[in-house]
């Protein structure tokens, strides 16, 4: 039998883009993911210099992927809500070494 491997995907995005992310990672195969309400802290030096405001009400959107499609989720992720969108979201990809209690088929 062959064994999968799986990763984990984490997006931060401004509240109200989980839906945008998980559409954007559904149109790639995966399957759900879990949101996770946040809030960010940064630099107000920084964000006077980029002329740039730092929302910071986020959401953290978990989605565990199969490690085959996650360069196309995260791809897909980045054109939908990615810095230069106003989800300003940031994701970022961890290999998983065991995973129970899901199915992929």
């Amino acid at each position: 039998m062959e064994s999968k491997k799986f990763e984990v995907i984490l997006t931060l995005v401004n509240t109200g883009f989980s839906d945008v992310v998980m559409d954007a990672a559904r149109s790639e195969g995966a399957r759900g993911g879990t949101v996770i309400n946040a809030r960010g802290t940064a630099d107000k030096h920084l964000e006077k210099k980029y002329g740039v405001a730092i929302t910071p009400d986020k959401e953290v959107v978990l989605i565990v992927v199969d490690e085959k499609i996650r360069d196309g989720v995260l791809s897909a992720i980045y054109k939908a809500a990615g810095l230069d969108t106003n989800g300003h979201g940031i994701a970022f990809s961890m290999p998983i070494d065991d995973v129970v209690g899901l199915k992929f088929e």
